[in-house]
């Protein structure tokens, strides 16, 4: 297919209902149409208008914490700067939320708690602080083996459905070692983290005041009673992984008849409770031209999510050993897609696209025990869910002589960003 398709509004509008079952759209005008949606996406000169807001913020923290300011310029400078260059240069789009204002589903809301220790945490790796500040910004936390999917892409696959040894209690222990570290944001995974809910509400409930919770899940049992239970507990977004456009090929790639009828309702029901809502996507070669990429915001856009996540296809787990990574060909379309549907006025209520290998090839990983890190099914240290080399357990070893041996080792794809 072309990948050099000029994008617009338009574009594939009507294929992309000629290849959804008529029961789906049917039904998805009638959920879209049925919710009062407390999530908007704002554009131009509101969005200037909060950038101001958090600039003028930012440089109060940092001159009234460095008490220098001289440093608190320079460090404001190097935020717009790294924001830039992660985001594609000027940011055009942001997402309202529960009052606050997110410009992706990895940095918390401004202007909340947990935004102040981020930068707070940013800080300090800029210029170093004579006070305790946190030391992680993501931590994901996979707190479960057990998934009912047979996903093609799972980095989970060689321990899937095997027996779990994370129980409730050391779960909760994992989130206090963080906690004494310091973490903004845990992202609770799997396996399916979805059958370990009343788990993940005990611990939502008992950490939220010092941490943000998200959810990665692939959308099954995050109905409507469910999701209202998390919202209760203190959840704050969830990301749910939506791997194509088309009903009968998500579910192929999913490995389950009921994949896609789960993303839809744990959309409707996220989004009814006032849950922030991201779609995550892994791309796989066949699937990055633009028509496809643009049928899908189509999609994500009808939805009504806030944000779409971009992932490549990395080779490990059930890939592992497998000639899966895009060429650079691919990475083109998407870099093209991510920076056309952020910044143009004509796609300004589309949702915003996250994209890491954007700001990957171009600054480094910030995992890697920079600023976050991926806890396995184990409860061992890893330097992200695609980097799988074991660096101790939370559990059981010293966490700072882990956190300095994963330190070490790096990223094996990209190198580690600098600040």
């Amino acid at each position: 297919m072309n990948t050099t398709t000029t994008f617009s509004d338009n574009l594939f509008s009507k294929d992309l209902n000629k290849k959804m079952p008529n029961e789906f759209t049917s039904k998805l005008s009638h959920d879209k149409n049925a919710i009062i949606h407390a999530q908007k996406i704002i554009y131009g000169w509101k969005v200037k208008l909060i950038i101001l807001k958090l600039r003028i913020s930012v440089l109060w923290i940092a001159i009234s914490n460095y008490r220098n300011p001289i440093i608190g310029v320079k460090f404001l400078l190097h935020v717009i700067n790294l924001r830039r260059a992660t985001k594609g240069k000027v940011i055009k789009k942001m997402v309202k939320a529960n009052e606050k204002y997110y410009m992706g589903p990895y940095v918390p809301g401004w202007n909340g708690k947990a935004f102040k220790s981020f930068i707070l945490s940013e800080m300090n790796n800029f210029n170093s602080l004579d006070k305790p500040v946190n030391r992680f910004n993501n931590v994901f936390l996979a707190i479960t083996k057990k998934c009912i999917l047979q996903c093609e892409h799972c980095f989970e696959w060689d321990v899937l459905n095997k027996k779990d040894v994370l129980t409730a209690q050391k779960i909760k222990e994992m989130v206090v070692a963080l906690q004494k570290k310091g973490v903004n944001q845990i992202y609770l995974t799997g396996g399916e983290p979805m059958l370990k809910l009343n788990t993940m509400i005990d611990v939502i409930k008992t950490y939220k005041e010092a941490t943000d919770f998200w959810i990665l899940t692939s959308g099954y049992n995050f109905n409507l009673k469910n999701a209202e239970k998390l919202k209760k507990a203190g959840l704050n977004g969830v990301i749910i992984s939506l791997d194509h456009f088309n009903p009968i090929e998500h579910n192929k790639f999913r490995g389950n008849e009921n994949a896609f009828k789960w993303v839809v309702e744990a959309v409707n029901s996220a989004l009814e409770n006032n849950i922030i809502v991201a779609l995550s996507i892994c791309i796989t070669r066949s699937f990055a031209t633009a028509e496809n990429l643009l049928a899908y915001m189509n999609l994500a856009k009808s939805l009504k999510v806030s944000f779409v996540q971009f992932l490549e296809p990395k080779p490990v787990g059930n890939y592992f050993g497998k000639d899966v990574s895009l060429l650079p060909a691919h990475e083109a379309v998407l870099e093209s897609t991510f920076l056309k549907m952020n910044r143009n006025k004509s796609f300004k209520n589309y949702p915003l696209i996250i994209y890491h290998g954007f700001y990957q090839r171009r600054l480094g990983c910030f995992n890697g025990g920079l600023t976050g890190l991926y806890i396995d099914t184990d409860g061992d240290i890893n330097a992200c869910p695609f980097c799988r080399i074991k660096n101790g357990s939370i559990l059981n070893d010293d966490f700072d002589n882990s956190l300095t041996n994963l330190a070490k080792k790096g990223c094996p794809e990209y190198t580690i960003a600098h600040y």
